[in-house]
């Protein structure tokens, strides 16, 4: 039986700040889904980590109590264990290979698991290449982590990947990571360049070295109750105008991207892009090797071996 279409706002969690690509891209959504019902639904953001961190939004849009989150795959892969294949080190060959998986059937099929957990998956927004920053030193080859303390996503896989490269993670949650590098509780984190520059950590740490070890993108996420409360148009409504706005997400991110390269090269940035990667590359195989699920393995191989 379709639900009553009942007028309601709708409460969308992102960490990030007002201007920032994703919650430019989930505003866009929300006014094509106005335009599209008739003013009877709209998305309410509440950006720059109003709703609280990541780790605590995910499990409050699991709940129900959070409507919509845009979070990155690899916090909410500890909930959804294939999120996690998309934040697999070295995985993806460029940003084109990438996309091609995002908007092809592998992507879709990847947002449609989300439902066994409690979530709809409706569309990726990029998130660039995550490189490595540190505040005293460059690093310039593997052996220069030995003893680091790098700051994670509290997420078991990027911990994983960092032990797996001699240094130490510390989870931390967005919001702490610039205490943690001014008070010297880390030496360093990883992130993409919008983030590296936007919050100010590339003042704190300004050595950035071009890994590029993870394109993990954002996901944007709607509580499963939330989801059944919508009717089978509204539901359609909702897909096509979250598909919408990821190609306006991708527009603005790729102009902030360069902008933010720009910036941190203007204050002085030293960019470590000359190295040898092969060593961060062959770290990771012990990485692979704790994949156990024979299905996240096939899914893997799929990704690696599409064009």
């Amino acid at each position: 039986m379709t639900p009553p279409a009942i007028a309601r706002e709708f409460r969308v969690a992102d960490t990030q700040v007002e201007d920032y690509p994703t919650v430019q891209a989930v505003l866009h959504m929300s006014r094509l889904i106005e335009e599209q019902t008739g003013g009877r639904h709209r998305l309410r953001v509440f950006h720059s980590r109003q709703l609280g961190e990541e780790q605590d939004t995910i499990e409050q849009t699991r709940a129900g109590a959070i409507d919509l989150n845009r979070t990155n795959v690899a916090p909410i892969g500890a909930i959804v264990p294939v999120a996690d294949v998309l934040a697999m080190p070295f995985l993806f060959r460029s940003k084109a290979h990438l996309h091609s998986v995002l908007d092809g059937p592998i992507g879709d099929e990847i947002l449609k698991s989300f439902e066994a957990y409690g979530f709809v998956g409706l569309t990726f927004y990029d998130s660039g290449a995550r490189s490595l920053y540190t505040r005293d030193r460059p690093v310039r080859d593997i052996a220069d982590l030995k003893g680091l303390r790098i700051r994670v996503q509290q997420s078991a896989l990027m911990t994983a990947m960092i032990r797996a490269l001699g240094a130490t993670a510390v989870q931390l949650p967005y919001g702490q990571v610039e205490t943690g590098l001014s008070t010297g509780l880390i030496d360093g984190a990883e992130n993409n360049w919008p983030s590296y520059v936007t919050t100010g950590h590339y003042k704190l740490a300004p050595n950035y070295t071009l890994t590029e070890h993870t394109m993990s993108p954002e996901v944007l996420v709607m509580s499963l109750r939330a989801w059944q409360s919508l009717s089978a148009d509204d539901q359609a409504i909702f897909r096509s105008a979250a598909r919408a706005s990821n190609r306006v997400m991708r527009e603005q991110w790729n102009a902030l991207e360069e902008r933010s390269r720009t910036q941190a090269r203007a204050a002085g940035t030293t960019i470590v892009s000359d190295f040898d990667r092969r060593p961060f590359v062959d770290a990771m195989a012990q990485v692979y090797a704790g994949v156990g699920d024979p299905n996240l393995q096939r899914l893997i191989a799929r990704i690696r071996e599409s064009e």
